[in-house]
Order: C-alpha cells, then sequence, then structure tokens
C-alpha cells in the first residue's frame, strides 16, 4: 500500500469515526490528533505546476501584513505547492513588508487594506482572491505553512469551513501568553454557551472556506473579531465545520497588533450582536417577539 493510500485510509476512518458527533457538537467536528499526510504530498496534486489543481478548484492564500518584513521570508517561502494564488493585503507598512513580498515570491499580488483594522484586510483580501477555495494566515510566523493541505483536505471531503483550532487534540500553543489564554476560555465558553456549540478555538486566523459562501455570510468586522464573526456566521449559516489541531509558534520577529483587553471586549460585543440578530431573525420571520423569553 502507498503512503498515500495509507493516510487517505487513516483519513477516512477518522471521518467515519466523527461523523456522527456533528449532531451532538453543535454541528462542529472536531478531528484531534490528525496523522501528517505523507512527506512526499503537499495534498492532492495539480494537474500542472502552474495551472489549476486536479480538480479545478483554484486554492487562494490571503495573508494580512503590517510591518512584517522580517517574518515574511520564513511564511512564504514554505507556502505548499497546492497554493495556486498568494494575496497579501498590506496594512500600510511603513518598513519593507512589500519589498520583501515582492523578493520571496515575486507572483505574489499585494492590494492595500482599504481602512485601517484586520478585518478590513481580510475582508478585501477574500473579496479580491481569485479562487474557489480561500485560505487565510498570518504573517508573523506564528503558523505553519505545512498545514495548510490538512484545512484543504477536509475541505475537499465535504466540510464548508475547516478551522485550526490550538486546544484540541493535538494542538498547541507556544506564544499565548496566561491573560490572552484565560480570556480565550472566556469568550468561548460565552460562545458555546449562546450557540450551542462546542467550539475548542475562537479567536484564531488559521482557517480555509469555500469563496461561493463569501456574500452570504456578508462579514462586517473591521479587526481582530473578524475570525469570531466568521465562526458564528459560518455556525449559523448551517456550514458543515470541522476543527483541526493546529501548533501556534512564537511570532519571529516585531510587536502583535493585538490588545487583549480591548479586541477582547470587540469579540464579546460581535458574540452578542450575532446572537441578537440571529434571534431577531428568526422572530421576524415566525411573527414572535425576538426578546421573549423561552417558555
Amino acid at each position: 500500500m502507498s503512503s498515500q493510500a495509507f493516510a487517505d485510509g487513516a483519513h477516512e476512518k477518522a471521518l467515519a469515526r466523527d461523523a456522527g458527533r456533528a449532531a451532538v457538537d453543535g454541528r462542529v467536528d472536531r478531528f484531534p490528533a490528525i496523522a501528517p499526510l505523507p512527506p512526499d504530498t503537499d495534498a492532492p496534486e495539480h494537474a500542472d505546476r502552474s495551472g489549476e489543481r486536479a480538480d479545478a478548484t483554484a486554492v487562494s492564500l490571503v495573508i494580512p501584513a503590517k510591518n512584517e518584513a522580517r517574518n515574511l521570508a520564513h511564511v512564504l517561502e514554505r507556502v505548499p505547492a497546492c497554493v495556486d494564488e498568494i494575496l497579501l493585503v498590506d496594512g500600510r507598512s511603513r518598513d519593507a513588508t512589500r519589498l520583501m513580498a515582492r523578493a520571496c515570491r515575486p507572483d505574489i499580488r499585494i492590494i492595500s487594506e482599504p481602512a485601517r483594522g484586520k478585518g478590513c484586510a481580510l475582508r478585501a483580501g477574500f473579496h479580491a482572491a481569485r479562487g474557489e477555495v480561500i485560505v487565510a494566515m498570518d504573517a508573523d510566523g506564528s503558523m505553519s505553512p505545512e498545514e495548510i493541505p490538512h484545512l484543504l483536505y477536509f475541505l475537499e471531503r465535504g466540510y464548508d469551513f475547516v478551522k485550526g483550532s490550538r486546544f484540541v487534540g493535538g494542538g498547541g500553543s507556544l506564544d499565548i501568553t496566561p491573560l490572552r489564554r484565560i480570556g480565550n476560555r472566556g469568550l468561548l465558553a460565552v460562545a458555546n454557551l449562546l450557540y450551542g456549540s462546542r467550539f475548542t478555538d475562537l479567536c484564531y486566523g488559521f482557517f480555509a472556506f469555500r469563496r461561493r459562501f463569501l456574500e452570504h455570510l456578508a462579514l462586517e468586522s473591521t479587526g481582530f473579531e473578524i475570525e469570531t464573526e466568521l465562526t458564528v456566521r459560518a455556525f449559523l449559516a448551517g456550514l458543515r465545520i470541522a476543527e483541526i489541531p493546529s501548533l501556534e509558534l512564537p511570532r519571529r520577529g516585531g510587536r502583535s497588533s493585538l490588545h487583549s483587553f480591548r479586541d477582547g471586549q470587540r469579540v464579546l460585543r460581535t458574540l452578542i450582536a450575532q446572537r441578537v440578530e440571529a434571534r431577531r431573525a428568526r422572530a421576524d420571520a415566525s411573527g414572535d417577539d425576538p426578546l421573549a423569553l423561552p417558555e
């Protein structure tokens, strides 16, 4: 049996074992301790190196970046061949971010964020992407491009939104501070309580989804809360969601733009606002009072 056949068999068994968990886990399937894909494959192969994928589904990688010149080379040089397009959304960098990106990947597309904030950058990147599959990751070196094939694997097997999780079995973080860990747990508990879900990670920007759902998701966030808004709206839209292990590495250099308290408050407001909006939409459809308590 070839290494690829063995890997496919192992993953299919994992899917079969966990297929019934979606209803119990609030339409979120978790796949702990995923075995790595064989070293001789990046993912299901291209028809050719520069053309479309064998299944005619192009993959766009969207990377928001602000003053990440010293980290970009480490990320861009490791992007696997299964990615057809790399789109860098520059957050008005003052350093050599654009020059470094071009030096590492002459084929990269670079656009400017239309307004300040990670949410604005990601939304601009999503709409500019040409691929049917959109992958997002950070530019600071904390996320491994080698994990991209795992995201694509589950998309190709029926999932609509696949997100990395630092807190499912096999995942982890070498970067999160005790304060951020406590905050993440609290926000995660609120999300799962409000929506009846069983997410294991909420504020992590390594994910993949199908472009066809972008208009329906109608993303509006401007800041770091974009990841929470995308996750919640995908859940409410009934998309089939998979969480897979991801290892968050320490930022390679520079300073993060994340502010724990300010951005945590934005995430909390997003969770509440999305819940209220969802209840109002259901009430409008049924003619009930959206503020009425359930019997």
